[in-house]
């Protein structure tokens, strides 16, 4: 007779055969989801590593949503509508060059890593952790000294109240370049916590713990003081991830000669900038362009609407960050069939907990917005026509970064190009007419479109499935 395995599955099923000396059925359900939940920790396939790895972000990122909406709903109260509509326009474009200039060395750090560490190139791999690192730091120094020149040219165009926060701003931009490649290497190591703690918790700890501190000195809180509480808060957390990564790399990785290849990094980040580019514009244009239509009142209203729906992308974001060099390792080592397996896997992780995160935070959108003051409610109607676009890039989970792993980064920046032109064109078109909900509109129709170019892409070039419904099942090739 078969004996039951401590911890498999046999065991478990044996534990709901009535025997007389079995526990209550109740009892016997809490033990079996104990035991199963023991051996997933444990369990070293690749599925399990995944998982654990996903569960990790997704957990880091829950917690970051909520200290991110914390954050944007204290900085409401403490600066008023009108100067909180005045930092976040300014922080859109903070955000939107960070996502550039580190030159897709971040997303590169997720293909040439575990590339290095498979064909065992150390000088290599060396190399990388510590050019890519300077190469980056050195490009958004020099952006950060092209877009205060950029200001001083064109500050007759720009309101008093807007001036000397872009000037702040700038000194943002180096160590957000920096913060951006060190996660992108954390990742490729597999260092979740160290690669997503600073930049979405700890980040957002400091900047309710500063902004707070200067409330309650009376300082005034405007969007110069916000801005000067935010460009602290990436200085602290750059240099802190700098000296630990540093400390991580050394013990796991042999001194020895450093070897670069900076031509084929860069032919490779380049295009990958575009699709990070692209994305960013697209994600964030309906902001800016609000801004030559709208008042700052307007604009406060609208992003509140924005992020307190994002709450749900921190599941898509968990998942891509989790997943993106196990497709690069399936595609150089030629395993077609885990790579089908890890992308229906990573589709799914995405789409379903996206969906559920979405209906509840609809559920509970008014009294959310009502936390960032009376009149953010007037946003509640636009939370709705967000989630449509958000759903949309969710039923395809992470095939933008899938496809930038096995080398159709071109094709992909292609696609965020289309949907960023079609999101300014209507934006256009729609918002003077229409206001914030002509914004709205435009973002989240771009989205479907930049979704469905992704699914057809991957379709008609890598002949896989990307899409939630006629998935195939998993073939346990990650196993």
């Amino acid at each position: 007779m078969q004996r039951a395995v401590p911890g498999t599955a046999m065991e478990m099923g044996l534990a709901f055969i009535g025997t007389g000396n079995n526990p209550p059925p109740t009892r016997a359900a809490a033990a079996a989801l104990v035991a199963q939940l023991k051996f997933w920790l444990v369990d070293g396939s690749e599925s399990s590593r995944a998982n654990r790895m996903a569960g990790t972000a997704f957990v880091i990122r829950a917690v970051g949503a909520v200290l991110a909406f914390a954050s944007q709903v204290l900085f409401a109260h403490w600066m008023g509508t009108f100067q909180f509509g005045v930092y976040v326009y300014v922080w859109t474009w903070v955000m939107l060059l960070t996502g550039v200039i580190d030159v897709g060395l971040s997303a590169a750090a997720q293909r040439f890593i575990p590339e290095y560490t498979q064909r065992k190139t150390g000088d290599l791999l060396r190399g990388f952790h510590a050019a890519s690192r300077w190469l980056v730091l050195g490009v958004s120094s020099v952006i950060a000294v092209a877009c205060v020149l950029a200001i001083m040219l064109l500050q007759p165009w720009f309101d008093d109240y807007e001036r000397w926060p872009l000037y702040l701003a700038c000194l943002a931009l180096p160590v957000c370049g920096l913060l951006q490649v060190q996660a992108g290497i954390a990742r490729a190591h597999n260092w979740v916590q160290l690669a997503q703690l600073p930049t979405y918790v700890i980040r957002h700890l400091l900047l309710i713990g500063l902004m707070g501190a200067a409330y309650l000195a009376a300082f005034p809180t405007d969007a110069v003081t916000a801005v000067l509480v935010s460009v602290a808060s990436v200085w602290i957390i750059g240099i802190g991830q700098l000296v630990i990564l540093n400390r991580k790399l050394a013990s796991k990785i042999e001194l020895g000669v450093k070897a670069y290849e900076v031509k084929n990094w860069l032919t490779l980040s380049l295009p990958m900038v575009m699709v990070d580019g692209f994305y960013l514009l697209l994600t964030y244009s309906s902001v800016l362009l609000l801004q030559l239509f709208q008042t700052p009142h307007d604009i406060a209203i609208y992003y509140a609407a924005e992020k307190t729906l994002a709450l749900v992308a921190f599941v898509h974001f968990a998942v891509t960050q989790t997943t993106a060099h196990k497709f690069s390792q399936h595609h150089v080592a030629g395993e077609r069939e885990k790579l089908s397996a890890t992308l229906t896997h990573a589709i799914k992780l995405t789409f379903w907990p996206s969906l559920a995160a979405t209906i509840l935070v609809l559920i509970a959108g008014i009294p959310l917005l009502w936390l960032f003051g009376r009149d953010f409610v007037a946003g509640y109607p636009l939370m709705f026509i967000f989630a449509v676009g958000l759903l949309a890039r969710a039923a395809v989970g992470p095939l933008a970064a899938f496809l930038n792993m096995i080398g159709e980064q071109r094709a992909c920046a292609g696609v965020f190009a289309g949907a960023f032109a079609a999101n300014v064109l209507l934006c256009l078109i729609l918002i003077p007419s229409f206001g914030i909900f002509g914004a709205a509109i435009s973002i989240s129709s771009a989205l479907v479109l930049e979704s469905a170019a992704l699914f057809f892409l991957t379709k008609r070039r890598i002949g896989l499935h990307g899409l939630i419904w006629g998935a195939p099942k998993d073939s346990g090739a990650l196993q």
